[in-house]
């Protein structure tokens, strides 16, 4: 055991004599004498033990012994605080506010209050009283970041992170967060500008390497995120995140193979973890490796079998190997754990209409439809499904529901007008071909595949023609 652990469990077995004694004398209703540091140092346990009635206790013990410490005051004001007795708690503040009005804790302890309450003006209000007040300004700061990130003022929240990497460069809470306010203000640009600039001045923060790789990735700038990656793995050699983020960079480019490798090297550095199982298993399937990936889906779902994706996985790769029916069962199992996920009701959807379980279909295409209205492509199959059970007049109902919800998708506008011209309404067919065309002639060839036979139908070619022209 190193000299640093033995003085640590000196320490420790030091502070559990104090408690000891201090619940003896409760115990047995007798008066003992603690140094005031000793009495905080017992505070502070029952505080990160959560015993709340002990800790209590304690501190009006520690005010009956010491009725002008400020000190105790305020861990009480803390407690009844986070115990949700606020407004007590802020009457102490208020006292100690009277007798020592510079002390930065105490407005840091109100500007929590006021959080807690909802009451951001206040807060704010407070925290930059602690500012004045403190030779230390770096954790208030922060406080009033998140404070303007709890009521969505994220430039606010910005600045002030950005005034705590200023004094702390290796403030890896406010290296984060500045990242995640860029990605909520929409900024992602402007986040990589800062990065770059940081890492510059500070080349080996692994977390600033690692954040502006986050920002490129989400850029869709994949190589230049990988190497950003590189260098926080070069400067901390175990930084799993970094790892499994590279692998991720590496997917998006279809570099499967190095995908993998990388996915496993995360999987050697922390405990097993479902969803690096399911990268690793969507790689494969992507590969068209099916029995590999369905080894990680499986995995995935042993260690989570809450992880639906994993179950989707193993539904999709079951259906590609012709197991449909057995895939059908994982297809819904991931509807189960995820019924608002209008993806998952599309892909069952689609495999039930595979399986000529058109009613089955039918309602989950309806799903797909109540959850993404704004997904094209679902009013296109709904109204195929349709089709081909030879429910034309539903067919156009679906059709002319999907137009009004994407007026400018010629697809659309095609597939109407031939489904029009299959029960003889030539004229309106006529009307929405026009339109078709003018939103987009390349598309022309959608209305032949629908209908083969109207490639003899000199007067709608000429119609097309004419729009070439």
């Amino acid at each position: 055991m190193s000299n640093e652990e033995n003085e640590d469990n000196k320490e420790e077995k030091r502070l559990l004599v104090l408690v000891d004694r201090f619940e003896e004398m409760i115990n047995k209703g007798n008066q003992y004498y603690f140094e005031t540091e000793d009495l905080e140092e017992i505070i502070d346990y029952y505080f990160e033990k959560n015993i709340s009635k002990k800790g209590l206790k304690a501190i009006d013990f520690a005010i009956n012994q010491y009725p002008f410490s400020t000190v105790f005051h305020l861990r009480k004001a803390q407690l009844l605080a986070a115990i949700n007795q606020s407004q007590k708690a802020l009457e102490i503040l208020s006292y100690v506010e009277s007798i020592e009005p510079s002390n930065p804790e105490l407005y840091m302890t109100k500007g929590s209050i006021y959080s807690q309450m909802g009451l951001t003006d206040q807060a704010i209000e407070n925290y930059k009283k602690a500012a004045e007040t403190s030779e230390d300004v770096e954790e208030i700061y922060l406080a009033m970041a998140f404070e303007f990130m709890n009521t969505g003022k994220v430039d606010d929240a910005i600045f002030y992170l950005k005034k705590v990497l200023e004094i702390n460069p290796e403030n890896e809470i406010g290296i984060y967060e500045l990242a995640f306010c860029y990605e909520m203000n929409f900024q992602l640009e402007e986040s990589v500008k800062f990065y770059k600039e940081f890492v510059d001045k500070y080349p080996y923060t692994y977390t600033a390497w690692f954040n502006l790789g986050v920002s490129l990735n989400r850029l869709s700038r994949f190589e230049e995120a990988i190497k950003a990656y590189d260098y926080a793995i070069l400067i901390k050699e175990d930084f799993s995140s970094a790892y499994f983020n590279k692998a991720n960079s590496l997917a998006a480019l279809e570099k499967l193979d190095e995908a993998i490798e990388i996915y496993k090297q995360t999987l050697e550095m922390e405990d097993p973890d479902a969803t690096t199982y399911y990268y690793i298993g969507e790689c494969y399937e992507k590969k068209e490796e099916y029995e590999k990936a369905l080894i990680y889906y499986n995995k995935a779902i042993v260690i989570n079998p809450q992880v639906a994706d994993a179950h989707l996985g193993i539904g999709i790769v079951l259906d590609a190997l012709d197991r449909t029916a057995e895939g059908m069962h994982y297809i819904k199992r991931a509807v189960e754990l995820d019924k608002e996920n209008a993806e998952y009701w599309y892909i069952y959807g689609e495999l039930q209409k595979k399986m000529l379980f058109y009613e089955d279909a039918e309602a989950s295409f309806k799903k797909v439809i109540e959850l993404d209205p704004t997904n094209a492509e679902i009013w296109l199959d709904y109204a195929d499904l349709l089709f081909e059970q030879e429910n034309k007049n539903g067919s156009l109902e679906i059709l002319a529901e999907g137009i009004k919800n994407h007026p400018q998708n010629a697809e659309l506008h095609y597939r109407i007008s031939a489904c029009l011209m299959s029960i003889g309404q030539k004229q309106e067919a006529l009307s929405f071909l026009h339109s078709a065309l003018k939103l987009n002639y390349e598309k022309h060839n959608e209305l032949f595949e629908y209908l083969p036979d109207l490639k003899k139908n000199t007067s709608i070619t000429e119609l097309i023609e004419s729009y070439k022209k």
